[in-house]
């Protein structure tokens, strides 16, 4: 066995220095701290999105078999279209509660299996599309009152055939209207809108530049969609990428190709992110990172499994003349889930496997080791290897940022039903937290506590362009020069929660405020308060709920949630 890894990872160098990539460095066994939350929700994370109470909203498929959390009350699903069990007493969603560390089943009716979602503006999840009854409806699912729901009616409703195509395989994106944009999917080269307006936007609208990134292993399913700082979209499919005026149905940029022409959406599953944005931002950049080489999928059906990309590709999508810069991972990666932490200065890189691709058994090696890049550092010094898990994430795993500053990650089922034994990897049911290496309890004396407003109170309303105070605390006490040995450079950021599912977080978004000052507090030792300017439009921050953290160094503060309208 050390022969064999020996091997692989010389194989891997030399690859990089024909390419003429210099790998990257890493510390082995880095930061970050792993904590199993629960070992079993009774249900697989193959989605999942936070929202404002603080609740995760997970949920897999209907088509999976019975699974291991039952539906309360004696209740069961009676639904004659599905395909494997007509009558299931099993749930196949479930809420997720962080501080309580809880976990209550929820009913879906129609097969939700790869399917997509954002948040409106109103904090409700919006859930689109599935597979077979599921293909065109939309489910939503409010933020639950706390203590408010005992009875159970807080639940997922549905609304059959509200979309204008089957939306299986595709992706979601908040529009600054607050619509969602809804793209591509199995055999769907088009696009359409989520609410309906009147007539104008019933159908869908043709979008030839899937059908030109369509291949064999198709590899252009679950397109990376951003929502650009010029309030067009940027969509990458395979290795290219456009910028679509969805208003006008016309594309308004194309970009280069990605180096290497590699593919990078599913099956060939990578992952990407919209870096954060600095204050009034004049510059947008789109990182994507992995995937698998041409011909992958196809392989794994005779247990071949390739090794999957190592590369990141890095592009200004606003300069004139866009080129991608070509970085090296310290590892391969396929099936990675990209988190934007909450300190507006790393991606945390978790999940996925190392060779193969995504689909039923179609990967060999899982990836334990998470990655955090930083994109602001030097080139060769951005990316470093963190603490590993031990419990497998491959195909259907999830992850998610919380309020409090860790990742929540789930799921992974490689097989297609729910498989328990005699299997390399068993479908996991687990939770597990990822503590980035700013939770260190060695970090303490620098974080913020935000005092007001408070991170347990209601969300805060605010507008566009509106100011507003935060009041915080840093422990450390004042040594040097009258400053408080504990503040250093302070920000704060802006967080869109995700809705997470096939190595890609929708609608993820890190805006950087504009800080106008930060005073120190008379008479009281260690206290601050920071006066900031919410983005100025619609555009740069979609209306919605964000969280905001309080960031001395590169150490933030828990969230506090705001509502921007």
């Amino acid at each position: 066995m050390k022969l064999s890894l020996l091997t692989h990872d010389l194989v891997f160098l030399l690859v990089l220095a024909c390419a003429g990539i210099a790998p990257a460095t890493a510390a082995i066994g880095g930061g970050g701290r792993w904590d199993l939350l629960q070992r079993s929700i009774g249900v697989s994370a193959m989605h999942m999105q936070l929202l404002h109470n603080d609740r995760v909203i997970i949920f897999d498929r209907t088509d999976f078999g019975h699974s291991n959390l039952s539906l309360p009350d004696g209740r069961c699903r009676r639904n004659p279209r599905e395909r494997v069990l007509r009558v299931d007493c099993t749930a196949h969603s479930a809420e997720y509660d962080v501080a309580s560390n809880t976990f209550r089943p929820l009913s879906v009716f129609t097969d939700t299996w790869c399917s997509s979602g954002t948040v409106a503006p109103d904090g409700t999840l919006i859930q689109t599309g599935g597979w077979n009854d599921g293909y065109r409806n939309v489910r939503t699912m409010r933020a639950c009152d706390n203590g408010g729901d005992d009875d159970g009616s807080c639940d997922w409703n549905e609304t059959q055939d509200a979309l204008a195509e089957n939306r299986w395989y595709a992706t979601n994106q908040i529009l600054p209207d607050g619509r969602a944009f809804i793209v591509g999917g199995r055999r769907q080269f088009n696009y359409e809108f989520f609410p309906k307006a009147e007539g104008s936007d019933s159908s869908a609208v043709a979008l030839p530049f899937l059908v030109q990134t369509r291949d064999p292993e198709e590899n252009n399913l679950y397109p990376f969609v951003h929502l650009n700082i010029d309030g067009n979209l940027f969509i990458f499919a395979k290795n290219r990428a456009v910028l679509l005026d969805y208003k006008k149905n016309k594309i308004v940029r194309t970009y280069p190709e990605l180096t290497g022409g590699d593919p990078r959406n599913y099956p060939s599953s990578g992952s990407s992110v919209l870096l954060p944005l600095k204050p009034s931002p004049t510059e947008a950049e789109v990182l994507v990172c992995g995937g698998a080489p041409v011909g992958s999928y196809n392989s794994t059906k005779d247990k071949t499994f390739f090794p999957a990309l190592a590369t990141c590709g890095r592009i200004k999508i606003t300069d004139a003349s866009p080129s991608w810069i070509i970085e090296a991972m310290p590892s391969p990666r396929v099936m990675g889930d990209m988190i934007l932490l909450p300190n507006g200065a790393e991606v945390a890189i978790i999940n996925g496997a190392t060779d193969g691709t995504a689909g039923w058994e179609s990967a060999n090696t899982p990836a334990y080791a998470p990655v955090v890049y930083r994109p602001d550092h030097s080139p060769g010094d951005r990316f470093e290897e963190q603490s590993a898990t031990d419990i497998p994430r491959l195909y259907h795993s999830s992850a998610v940022l919380l309020r409090d500053g860790r990742v929540l990650v789930g799921g992974s089922n490689p097989h297609i039903y729910y498989n328990f034994s005699n299997v390399q990897y068993p479908t996991e049911l687990s939770l597990e937290a990822f503590s980035p290496e700013y939770l260190d309890s060695s970090n303490d004396v620098l974080r913020p506590t935000t005092t007001s407003p408070s991170p347990a109170g209601a969300p805060v309303s605010v507008a566009y362009g509106e100011s507003m105070t935060l009041q915080f605390e840093v422990p450390a006490p004042t040594r040097r020069r009258g400053r408080g040995a504990g503040i250093g450079l302070v920000s704060v950021t802006m967080v869109a929660p995700s809705f997470t599912t096939h190595s890609f977080g929708m609608n993820q978004r890190v805006l950087l405020l504009d800080v106008v000052r930060t005073t120190a507090a008379l008479h009281r030792a260690g206290a601050y308060e920071a006066s900031v300017v919410m983005p100025a439009t619609a555009v740069l921050a979609p209306p919605g709920y964000y969280m905001v953290f309080v960031v001395n160094g590169h150490i933030p503060s828990e969230g506090v949630w705001v509502h921007i309208q």
